[in-house]
């Protein structure tokens, strides 16, 4: 074996989405106007949130919180990202990327569970209105944030623990723009199957019993809705879920493609392109979805500005 096979990787290459040097600039452009949307819509929302008491409810405090998982996951990624956008050859220290690989899984592990008890949110919305605020307390609420970002830890903690044991001699290129699990695999010289295994095993498990939730909760909730009576009702009923499932839908179907199959079967390029949305488009979407689609927030959003301009 070669002597620089032996050499031990303390940093890595990350190719980018492209090594056009025009591109580059677009890409940076576009990106740097994504990641402040992002900023500015997620932390707008949960600003909003907290100013105005007509949205102090369970729905808008999941809300808040996944407001917060979108912010950071996005910060994970994206300034990284837009630094090696401006240089020659874009390159992170393996302890940098050994963090933004645990940061990364921790929140769009905690994003997958907050949609889930989103969904759940709902159901008990729905289908028991009476009792709403005794099902759905602040203690419970709390509880069931509090267990997402425990489980988006442990998950993460499992997949990089895992990873830093594994050595890396000699190829440090990766071909992505962040330090993912699939990219980084490829690239170690030791045994990975078991690490497959584990990303397959615990992302099946965690994508296919947080999107049962889901499906179950929106199972319910069709079926209350069939039972309302009035037609104002039901369209006042499905309104409320509408940008629930449109969030669900965008996150669900760009991260099963990278993550529920094995490394071999992974195309670069694809996989590129779908990481972008789940890494920086969704994060931005979810708080335009939400306020683009929902009378409360957009009413929030109307008489903030009104109470601005007039103390302007």
């Amino acid at each position: 074996m070669a002597k620089e096979n032996f050499t031990i990787v303390t940093e890595f290459i990350l190719l980018g989405l492209t090594d056009r040097a025009e591109l580059k600039v677009v890409l940076f452009v576009l990106f740097l106007v994504i990641y402040a949307v992002t900023l500015v819509g997620n932390l707008g929302m949960i600003c909003l949130i907290r100013i105005t008491p007509k949205l102090h409810t369970p729905m808008y405090f999941f809300l808040g919180c996944l407001s917060l998982v979108d912010a950071c996951y996005s910060s994970a990624i994206a300034p990284q990202m837009l630094v090696n956008l401006l240089v020659v050859k874009g390159t992170i220290s393996f302890s940098a990327c050994i963090v933004q690989h645990l940061c990364f899984g921790v929140f769009v592990t905690t994003e997958g569970f907050l949609l889930s008890m989103m969904a759940f949110d709902r159901y008990v919305a729905i289908t028991t209105p009476l009792l709403y605020t005794v099902a759905m307390s602040k203690r419970k609420c709390v509880g069931l944030v509090t267990g997402s970002w425990t489980c988006g830890l442990i998950n993460s903690l499992i997949h990089t623990i895992s990873l830093g044991r594994l050595s890396f001699c000699g190829l440090n290129i990766v071909s992505h723009f962040f330090c993912d699990t699939p990219s980084l695999l490829k690239l170690s010289c030791s045994d990975t199957s078991r690490n497959e295994l584990l990303l397959l095993t615990f992302s099946g498990v965690i994508a296919m019993g947080t999107f049962l939730i889901v499906i179950i909760s929106y199972i319910f909730i069709v079926f209350a809705i069939l039972r309302i009576r009035s037609a104002v009702g039901r369209q006042k009923a499905f309104s409320t879920c509408a940008s629930h499932l449109t969030a669900v839908t965008i996150f669900y179907g760009t991260l099963s493609f990278s993550y529920i199959q094995p490394t071999s079967q992974y195309s670069a390029e694809q996989e590129k392109v779908v990481s972008v949305f789940y890494t920086l488009v969704i994060p931005m979407l979810n708080p335009l979805i939400y306020s683009l689609r929902n009378k409360d927030v957009k009413d929030a959003v109307k008489r903030a500005t009104e109470m601005r301009a007039s103390l302007c």
